[in-house]
């Protein structure tokens, strides 16, 4: 199905929705269907039903097997149905027995296998998509237990006093003064990527944490590429950093670390900084060295890796982009340093803060400039703590806004 993106409105998160809530309802009604052939097998053992699909003669201790079976079933549908995680288990166990049983009465059940099949493979899928996704959400909680639980300082007018007009009156347009200072911020996104021009969109949902005075970044998104699912895990700790990128949760398709990722990536924690968390400008590690005109160019320096930026500010105190020429991309196959930017605007309320809730994010080459990414803020919620959960993925609808840090 080919994605018409149309800035302003949503056609693709809904694409993405549609698809997953279909596979959903598809993958729920194959559960159902096998249940109720195992309560045919209940219903043969105990004459309850003459004309049962299993012909052949089933005792009545094997007759509670295939009861016990589709009850399983039933109960992993709607665990499944209500997105807890344990209907993975149900689920195997539920095919396990299903399978005894089918050999036990083979050939006449042996149509039952394929379903079986189908199921084990949606589960296999979960379970991937569950331990890959896990490992993120335990970094995440390991920092949430280092948040201090009492109330943080409110920035004021002291703090921002040595900072630049443009700096100072964004920081004031944003609503960041009288607020408490960020000790750690949560965002969720959603939008599209792609790896280069001729390469398809791939939709996506993301969640994301950072944690400024741990100089960490943790990020994990959810995909659709070419109608399959793809996830990625995002790791910036105190200026080391990889990415991971799987099929199905389980296989490799991208793996990136090293110097260049670590330099992109500190880039990209500042920008996050700069963007998303405008009360952080404030951070001792950042150097605001000249001003020209309506824009700031600044470096921020972290675990002996110093990056600079451009930010731009338009009349109204909005920073409308954050040019920096300190990130990689690959380049011939080869990563070298590529002017990066990232085009910011539709700011709005979000949770009690003026912020841009719409970005891109560009490559300028010397011939021409790619747009790799449309990014949809959905929600922010800064300085979480241990006393906060995480909870499943799922893709944003209009009528709900994930939000990670609450009970």
């Amino acid at each position: 199905m080919e994605v018409i993106f149309c800035h302003g409105e949503l056609p693709f998160l809904y694409i993405m929705e549609n698809q997953h809530n279909t596979f959903r309802g598809v993958f729920l009604v194959i559960i159902l269907f096998h249940a109720l052939i195992h309560f045919a097998g209940f219903a043969r053992a105990f004459d309850l039903e003459r004309a049962s699909i299993i012909i052949q003669n089933i005792s009545k201790i094997f007759g509670i097997f295939w009861l016990t079976g589709g009850l399983l079933f039933i109960v992993s549908a709607l665990l499944f149905y209500l997105k807890k995680n344990v209907w993975m288990f149900f689920s195997i166990t539920a095919i396990s027995l299903s399978q005894y049983l089918i050999m036990a009465y083979w050939p006449e059940t042996k149509l039952a296998t394929v379903i079986n099949v189908i199921i084990l493979f949606g589960t296999i899928l979960a379970v991937a998509e569950w331990n890959f996704s896990k490992k993120y959400k335990k970094q995440v909680q390991a920092f949430l237990r280092q948040q201090p639980v009492a109330p943080v300082d409110l920035l004021t007018e002291i703090d921002i006093q040595h900072l630049p007009v443009l700096v100072k009156k964004y920081l004031k347009y944003t609503g960041s003064v009288g607020k408490p200072k960020v000790k750690n911020f949560k965002i969720n996104f959603f939008g599209r990527l792609r790896q280069d021009e001729q390469s398809e969109w791939m939709l996506f949902t993301s969640q994301q944490y950072n944690f400024v005075d741990a100089s960490t970044r943790l990020f994990f998104l959810n995909a659709t590429m070419k109608h399959l699912p793809v996830s990625g895990f995002h790791s910036f700790k105190n200026g080391k950093a990889f990415m991971d990128i799987r099929l199905f949760s389980m296989f490799r398709v991208q793996y990136q670390s090293g110097k260049e990722m670590n330099i992109s990536e500190t880039v990209t924690f500042f920008n996050d900084m700069c963007c998303l968390a405008p009360a952080t400008l404030i951070d001792a590690r950042i150097q605001w060295m000249e001003t020209d005109g309506n824009k700031v160019r600044a470096t921020f320096t972290n675990n002996n890796i110093t990056v600079g930026a451009w930010l731009h500010f338009n009349e109204d105190g909005e920073l409308i982009n954050f040019i920096s020429e300190d990130r990689y991309a690959a380049d011939s196959k080869k990563m070298k340093r590529i002017p990066w930017s990232t085009p910011l605007q539709d700011y709005k309320n979000l949770n009690g803060y003026r912020l841009a809730s719409y970005a891109d994010a560009m490559y300028h080459y010397s011939n021409r400039s790619f747009t790799y990414g449309n990014f949809y803020v959905e929600s922010v919620e800064y300085n979480c703590n241990e006393k906060k959960s995480l909870y499943s993925f799922q893709a944003p609808t209009a009528k709900h806004q994930l939000n990670f840090c609450e009970i």
